[in-house]
């Protein structure tokens, strides 16, 4: 009988440190079968990770030429396996820190799949043990019209300049607008920089524009015109509306006058945060990734303190809601849904005046945009306006200004010298 070849299938060191495909024989698993596994070795201590499962005689095999169907096959599973493996290890040899069986173990959990989808999935998840509902439903949907577009799993090596310029043009096929496709495309640059992190793609192979490489450029979303004007804002302030439906659109009229403030802070806003005649907070939006924490401060209107004193809770110890939609012990996806609530009530009662009006379908974002731009319109100063909105740069505040009201335009036009007609 034939002597069994049981030495490592494939060996590979670098740097002190070898990376070796070997037949764990230590235990029998079922019917004769045993693991493959990877085996680090580093500074005499060794990992494993396992491969497959293998009959000796056919891990032998493996040694020699391989002309079994199903051998041929699981041997490039497993040689797969190894370059993976190979190229993580490269890649955290390189790196500045140096390498540890830590960072390597770390790396291989999150990526050993290569899959694009796999890497959304673990976001998704990681966000929503955080407590990051809203983000969490930003990457879900990015994820979904991925997996729409492609039908099927892609791992990060085919997500290329060409391929993301491809999609770009299948979603303006499917009639989105630059600002959803600027949505999906940051989420997807957010993981593939997650990937490249992670040894999974190196800084060839990453796909984005860095320093005008001539790679694919994220496009700007303009956004549509959604502000009123002065005129328009009266109109709505003043139209009759029942009284059951008057706190809804009195909530709208609080966020135009507190410089905007998305309805998810202003329902988060307890007395605590009125500091006088101001009333000071963190964008819930961006608190969690800004590494300089400002707050937004506005100045409570008369406007503000009558709704806060018609609608807000009476207890005011400064630990309570000003508004009594939330309570305190609320998990994360609870808040959440009450803040979708009141914001989705809010909407409709607001698309129903706009409508009356023959303005469009307000919603609570036109309150944040025409406090922009009346405030524009008044003399307000850009960097005034960016720090109301608590915006980090003016490049995102001149976003919101981006196009002249029409009021602006006609104002413009009347300004040019006229000429004498005869």
């Amino acid at each position: 009988m034939k002597e069994l070849d049981l030495t490592p299938l494939e060996r590979y060191p670098i740097d002190k440190i070898t990376l070796s495909i070997v037949l764990d024989t230590r235990r029998e698993k079922q019917k004769g079968y045993y693991p493959i596994k990877y085996r680090i070795t580093y500074l005499r201590q060794q990992i494993y990770y396992p491969c497959i499962d293998i009959l000796a005689e056919d891990y032998s095999a493996l040694h020699g030429i391989v002309k079994r169907t199903d051998l041929v096959e699981q041997k490039k599973l497993i040689l797969a396996g190894f370059e993976n493996i190979k190229k993580t290890i490269q890649g955290i040899v390189n790196e500045t820190e140096g390498f540890s069986l830590e960072k390597l173990n770390t790396r291989l959990s999150k990526g050993v799949k290569n899959s694009i989808l796999t890497a959304f999935d673990n976001k998704i998840d990681s966000l929503k043990k955080a407590g990051k509902i809203g983000t969490s439903v930003w990457y879900s949907c990015a994820k979904n019209s991925i997996e729409k577009y492609t039908g099927r799993d892609i791992k990060f090596s085919e997500v290329t300049a060409e391929w993301l310029k491809k999609y770009e043009a299948h979603l303006l096929m499917e009639g989105k607008e630059y600002t959803t496709i600027s949505i999906n495309m940051r989420a997807l640059r957010a993981i593939i920089n997650d990937g490249m992190r992670d040894g999974i793609i190196s800084q060839a192979q990453y796909p984005f524009v860095v320093k005008n490489n001539g790679k694919y450029q994220i496009p700007e979303g303009t956004g549509r015109k959604i502000a009123l004007n002065i005129s328009q804002l009266m109109e709505v302030f003043n139209y009759p509306i029942s009284p059951e439906n008057e706190k809804w659109r009195d909530l709208w009229v609080f966020s135009f006058y507190c410089n905007g403030a998305n309805i998810s802070d202003i329902l988060r806003f307890k007395y605590e945060n009125i500091v006088g005649n101001y009333i000071e907070w963190y964008r819930k939006k961006t608190v969690n990734r800004d590494k300089e924490k400002s707050k937004i401060r506005a100045a409570i209107t008369e406007e503000m303190q009558m709704i806060i004193n018609k609608y807000g809770n009476k207890n005011r110890h400064s630990h309570n809601y000003i508004f009594p939609y939330l309570i305190n012990g609320l998990s994360p996806i609870q808040e959440r849904m009450i803040i979708q609530n009141v914001t989705h009530t809010i909407n409709k009662k607001m698309k129903a005046i706009g409508r009356a009006l023959g303005i469009g379908d307000i919603t609570t974002y036109w309150s944040r945009h025409t406090w922009a731009s009346i405030s524009r319109h008044e003399g307000v100063s850009l960097f005034g306006i960016s720090k109301g909105m608590g915006h980090k740069n003016l490049t995102t505040t001149q976003i919101y200004l981006d196009s002249l009201s029409d009021d602006e335009l006609m104002e413009n036009a009347a300004k040019l010298p006229r000429r004498n007609n005869k």
